[in-house]
Order: C-alpha cells, then sequence, then structure tokens
C-alpha cells in the first residue's frame, strides 16, 4: 500500500505511515499531506495557528540546554505519582509532551520511541510521556501504542504551562478541532489549551542536555536524534 495513496481514508494513511519504513519526520509528513488531501480549510487553519504561534515566539522561552529541568509529581495512567528525581535516579530521561491520544501525530510519535524503546534502555535512558487528559485517555494510549514507559496526566495543563508550553489553539481551531474530538471531556476542562509537543533529554544531574520545542505540532525530535542525544546525557 502506497504511503501517499490518493483513494486512501486518513486512518489507512495513518497505519501507511505507522508501517513506513522512514525517519520518524517523513512518516509524519505522510499524515500531514493525508489531512492537506481530504480537508484543505482545516490544513489552511493548522498553517495558520502555526503562523500566529511563530509569530508569538510559541515554546522560545521554555527551559534550554544547560538549564534544570523543573521537578514534577504528575499521577501516571495507573494512578501512582511519578516525580522527575525517581525517575533521574535510574538513568537521563526523555521527557516528552503530547497534546493527547486523540492526536495521530502524538500516536506515531509515540510509536517511533516505543520501536526505539530498546536501544534507548541500553543507554540507560527513561521515557516519561506528559499529557493533559484524564488517567483513562492516558491510559489508552499507552495501550493503543504498546508502551511500557509511563504516562503522565498534566491536569489542566499545569506542568506545560511552568515550562511556557501551553498555548491556545484559538477559536477557529476550536470550532474545526470541536466538531471530531471532544477535548473538555478528554482534558475535564473546557480551555481548549493543548500543550507544545516538546521533547526534552534530561542528564542524570537534573540539566536539559537536549531540547525539541516546535509550535508546529507535524514536526517531532527524530528518533535518530533522541538517541544521539541521549548518549550526550550520559
Amino acid at each position: 500500500m502506497a504511503a501517499d495513496g490518493e483513494n486512501m481514508t486518513f486512518e489507512q494513511s495513518v497505519q501507511a505511515a505507522i508501517e513506513l519504513d522512514a525517519p520518524l519526520n517523513e512518516r509524519l509528513n505522510v499524515i500531514a499531506r493525508a489531512v492537506r488531501r481530504l480537508n484543505a480549510d482545516f490544513a489552511d487553519a493548522v498553517d495558520r495557528l502555526v503562523a500566529r504561534l511563530q509569530d508569538q515566539g510559541a515554546g522560545a522561552m521554555s527551559p534550554a540546554p544547560g538549564d534544570p529541568m523543573p521537578a514534577f509529581l504528575l499521577p501516571d495512567d495507573n494512578g501512582k505519582l511519578i516525580g522527575l528525581p525517581s525517575i533521574l535516579q535510574q538513568g537521563p530521561a526523555v521527557i516528552t509532551f503530547q497534546r493527547g491520544h486523540w492526536c495521530p501525530y502524538c500516536r506515531l510519535n509515540a510509536i517511533g520511541i516505543v520501536e526505539a524503546h530498546q536501544e534507548i534502555a541500553a543507554l540507560g535512558g527513561q521515557v516519561v510521556a506528559i499529557m493533559p487528559e484524564r488517567r483513562k485517555f492516558a491510559k489508552a494510549m499507552k495501550a493503543a501504542v504498546g508502551a511500557e514507559f509511563p504516562f503522565l496526566t498534566d491536569m489542566d495543563n499545569g506542568y506545560a504551562l511552568s515550562l511556557n508550553l501551553a498555548i491556545w489553539i484559538g477559536a477557529e481551531m476550536e470550532r474545526l478541532m470541536g466538531v471530531a474530538y471532544d477535548l473538555p471531556n478528554y482534558q475535564g476542562n473546557s480551555s481548549w489549551f493543548l500543550p507544545i509537543p516538546a521533547t526534552f533529554i534530561v542528564g542524570m544531574d537534573g540539566l536539559i542536555t537536549d531540547r525539541f520545542v516546535d509550535p508546529d505540532y507535524r514536526r517531532r525530535m527524530d528518533i535518530d536524534d533522541l538517541i544521539a542525544a541521549l548518549r550526550r546525557a550520559r
């Protein structure tokens, strides 16, 4: 099945991207092209959102390499509180922010990390995904991608806000997304805020060694870059 088949449904395109043997951002581009092919108006609205966020410098003031990673204590998909210090006792950490279980880009991003989890573990790396969703949805996301690492719930985007990562998606995107996605139910609030899907690599000393922060949620840290960053963090 060709990754960009003209007659594919959206879910077929997502599955083709999942099965594609290519770097993560090439696979994500398959999804982005499918969105534009199937709903050009929505794709144009995303472009406008991204342009607004870029003009505002969204995410630019989040913690940078050399800064300490702010501590957190958040519930995992089983309700257990997980803190950054306990993670770093086991090895350098990959802290990745995901928008939600409903987001195909986040699903593919998490699958890419799952695919590399054995290599990450061999480097002593610990992975934590953080989402602004209620526990049952975080649990569903973890199961859907086959992850063994925890998915933490950041209620009301509190931790993301403290890192200057939370953004309002805007009235236009709220209207368009609301047709298919019930974010107030997923998140337990009606704010329509989402985190910028950032990834931080944190050494055992608690200092950030690398980060990927891009207000365009269609792009993520490539897995090869993540592995290279983990090696540096050791």
